[in-house]
């Protein structure tokens, strides 16, 4: 873990996150963090957003190229999900997921606990693969 008085930022200017949300007690693990598990489905919720934007349709999560955990989470902090296109492929979308927690609401500061590259596939109604609308 990088230590936290070292890395201290700001939210990213001028993006919108993809999703916010404040952990809860029952997502703790035994030693008083957020799961892990619990990030990661919220950052293919967040990943999921951006893809099936630019899909226009059904999308399924078809690998988690990259998941790097770089603090903790805890119970309270306010947690922002900011997703960006890597890739469009003729099927797929690969998107990057930084998290930050925003934490202590007396004295704000904000971290980066989480980072992630997913892939995305565009699928149709029946599951299979589809290719994915170029937007003009």
């Amino acid at each position: 873990m990088i230590s936290e008085a070292s890395s201290a930022v700001q939210l990213p200017a001028g993006k919108v996150p993809a999703l916010r949300i404040m952990p809860m007690p029952a997502d703790e693990n035994e030693n008083g963090d957020i799961f892990g598990g619990w990030l990661m489905a919220h950052v293919d919720i967040a990943g999921a957003v951006e893809a099936r934007r630019i899909a226009r349709g059904r999308i399924a999560t078809v690998a988690v190229n990259q998941f790097l955990f770089k603090q903790p989470v805890r119970v309270g902090d306010l947690l922002s999900f900011y997703a960006d296109i890597v890739r469009v492929g003729k099927t797929s979308v690969t998107v990057n997921v930084e998290v930050y927690a925003e934490r202590t609401p007396e004295e704000v500061k904000v971290v980066k606990v989480t980072e992630a590259t997913l892939t995305y596939v565009a699928i149709d109604a029946d599951g299979r693969p589809r290719a994915v609308v170029r937007q003009a």
